[in-house]
């Protein structure tokens, strides 16, 4: 059975069993978080791409009146503080565990090598870099033209298991709504 950051960059890049080799090497930090421990806080450097083996995180960025939830990620899916790592400044985000969480990660400086080593990691690289380009101008074009029904509708219909991973005050401010309106939405789709 093939590693799952193996087939996560086999799905982007054609990796050769070498590469992919070298790749899962750097693979090597192990972590384990509890419910609400932190991965990343803000004004810490993203030193680590993650990949999540188990459980459910929330990003959020802290506003003096509340925290803005900007994303979620799950099982078999890669995070970190994006603007950080590409950047190597401090982090505007906290990376927070909704669950129990198993992760590994490879060090940021080792990644950056990998990519500008090795062409089909990077290719890899930047196929993910892209497709989160895009979820993000989608997710904003979703934000200003959309009513808070319709982005409810909508992230039922792109992300059904979030409302079973996430706690719907996070979701409703992942939304930019009220958790009352959510907390409605919900009642009335049920009964649709």
């Amino acid at each position: 059975m093939q590693d799952p950051i193996i087939s996560l960059f086999k799905l982007k890049s054609n990796l050769s069993d070498d590469e992919s080799q070298i790749l899962l090497s750097f693979w090597t930090t192990s972590i384990h978080l509890k419910r609400n421990d932190f991965l990343v806080k803000s004004d810490a450097k993203e030193n680590y791409l993650y990949f999540i083996k188990t459980g459910t995180l929330r990003v959020y960025y802290p506003n003096k009146e509340q925290e803005i939830s900007v994303g979620f990620a799950y099982d078999n899916t890669f995070i970190c503080s994006f603007p950080s790592f590409v950047k190597d400044k401090p982090s505007e985000y906290f990376i927070q565990a909704l669950s129990k969480c198993e992760l590994l990660a490879i060090k940021r400086n080792d990644f950056y090598k990998l990519v500008n080593n090795y062409p089909a990691i990077e290719r890899a690289w930047r196929c993910f870099v892209e497709d989160a380009l895009v979820g993000i101008i989608e997710r904003e074009v979703e934000i200003l033209t959309l009513t808070p029904e319709e982005r409810y509708d909508k992230l039922l219909q792109r992300s059904p298991h979030i409302f079973q991973k996430v706690p719907q005050k996070y979701i409703a401010s992942y939304l930019n709504m009220q958790p009352e309106t959510l907390s409605r939405r919900k009642h009335q789709s049920k009964k649709h």
